[in-house]
């Protein structure tokens, strides 16, 4: 063997000082709890300078790099200019704040390096245990299965798969969906996630399959429109395939009737899915849990385990009462995935319920969180921030230029700035503004959205840092900022400045 050839043969990717490697990964974690338990004290979120943004357009690295100097970027180029959804004061998109325990699982998860396609290992039986658990705690019966997948918005499309194969009356492991005698319909209300769109046109079935449904004056799904949109498509060879109902809709946090509209879809023989993925997770609330009573009735349901629990990314999961029905729609058999009676394959092979071959050891950060913390702890963080956003909607109440946009039905807080004089275009350019500053002023980020042409401001409250003092101080910058840009602007009538 030439001198070449041997140290190829020597080469791994194992660190060459196991002592260097050792000393640089406790001051990483030295300083990542540092930075956590100083969340408080920094920015939520800050631009990054367009000079240090131009040092990401480099070439590929093709020669090493010490792992000290890679570290040194990472904690002057990267975490300064984090989403900052860690933060107390971060309220913009629905998204949890994560956890020490939860990251700190991640880093072992991957140290184990196991594939949860399958295989007789400890990581499978844990994976096994947190599917379990989360249908003990949504009250979904013994017999039902679940499926952990990366987020809400693939555990919807799980869900929205099964309900597909449940309706057709082919097979759609061998046929198409063209080969169907009735084309399927689905049904959401107006205030439907736009992942559910993206679910159609994966199933194959395109947008239009997804039937939006009007909402009541609290944005949840109307039963009479619902009944009426069926009947409707069943008069004219439409086969209702499912009715999605929501836990917690991302504009406003409002939640569908659930038990009437499990009643209605029992009665007419059509699936339900639930997307859960702000709400489903008040289940486990003691002050709260009925604000989404009949959830467990759902033929599928959709979690997203980065909100409620604050897992970090990424870990959601898909549970379906049927366990047979959900195996055989994404069950494929290979002759190199074979299930044996010894060795390693001895284990049922999980990704016979998700279209995911390769699957991270995502268990592991829920199985180590739910343990440190326990199911209680998790609920009260719940009914608190249900609470807070509450005390923000009587704050906001008590400010004659602030106006509530929605009821506050959950977490979701929707609002404006309104002085006198000014239309709807001045008032989603003004109160856009107040957003921007107070996202660039490092103090909060809270974001906007539209409800029925009208422009408003979003407080998403799913933050277990959060304090109700940090609220207070949100609403007086708010106000300060409204009056200040006030100061400055003419009159707006009809669009035009006086």
């Amino acid at each position: 063997m030439t001198e070449l050839h041997a140290a190829d043969a020597a080469e791994t990717l194992d660190p060459e000082n196991w002592d260097e490697m050792r000393r640089l990964a406790h001051r990483m974690v030295d300083d990542a709890l540092d930075r956590v338990q100083g969340l408080r004290d920094r920015p939520v979120w800050q631009p990054m300078p367009d000079a240090m943004r131009a040092d990401f357009t480099g070439p590929v690295p093709l020669a090493p790099t010490p792992l000290e100097a890679i570290y040194g970027d990472v904690t002057s180029a990267v975490y300064p200019y984090a989403m900052g959804n860690s933060h107390p004061r971060f309220w913009a998109w629905y998204m949890g704040s994560g956890c020490v325990t939860g990251a700190l699982a991640d880093f072992l998860a991957a140290i184990d390096g196991s594939n949860l396609g399958g295989g007789d290992t400890g990581a499978n039986l844990v994976d096994c245990q947190v599917t379990d658990w989360l249908r003990q705690m949504m009250g979904f019966p013994d017999g039902a299965s679940g499926t952990l997948v990366s987020g809400g918005s693939m555990a919807n499309i799980v869900g929205l798969t099964a309900a597909r194969n449940a309706a057709a009356n082919v097979d759609l492991h061998q046929h198409s969906i063209a080969d169907m005698d009735m084309p399927l319909r689905f049904y959401a209300s107006d205030q439907v996630h736009n992942c559910h769109t993206k679910a159609m046109n994966l199933l194959g079935l395109g947008s239009k399959a997804l039937r939006r449904v009007a909402t009541d004056d609290a944005f949840r799904m109307d039963l009479d429109a619902l009944r009426s949109a069926i009947a409707q498509d069943r008069a004219q060879g439409v086969t209702p395939a499912c009715v999605i109902a929501t836990a917690g809709t991302t504009n406003t946090g409002a939640i569908d009737p659930l038990g009437a509209i499990a009643d209605f879809c029992r009665n007419e023989g059509v699936w339900l899915h639930v997307d859960g993925c702000i709400g489903a997770l008040f289940s486990i609330a003691p002050q709260n849990r009925h604000l989404v009573a009949g959830i467990e009735r759902a033929d599928s349901l959709a979690l997203d385990l980065h909100k409620g629990l604050h897992a970090p990314f990424d870990v959601g999961c898909a549970l379906i009462r049927d366990r047979r029905l959900h195996r055989t729609t994404f069950a494929e058999t290979a002759e190199y995935l074979q299930v044996a009676t010894r060795g390693l394959a001895a284990a049922e092979f999980l990704h016979d319920y998700g279209p995911e071959t390769t699957r991270s050891f995502r268990a592991l950060k829920v199985w180590m969180m739910l343990r440190h913390h326990g199911v209680e702890t998790f609920g009260r963080i719940l009914d608190r921030s249900i609470a807070q956003a509450r005390l923000l909607t009587d704050l906001i109440n008590s400010e004659p230029e602030l106006e509530l946009m929605a009821p506050t039905a959950t977490t979701i807080v929707c609002f404006r700035h309104k002085p006198d004089n000014m239309d709807e275009t001045g008032l989603r350019e003004h109160n856009t503004e107040i957003m921007l500053r107070v996202q660039e002023s490092g103090l909060a980020v809270i974001s906007d959205t539209t409800l029925r042409g009208r422009h408003c401001l979003r407080v998403a409250i799913c933050n277990h840092r959060t304090r109700d003092e940090d609220l207070g101080l949100l609403i007086r910058e708010i106000v300060r900022i409204g009056k200040e840009l006030r100061r400055g602007y003419s009159p707006i009538y009809n669009g035009v400045r006086s």
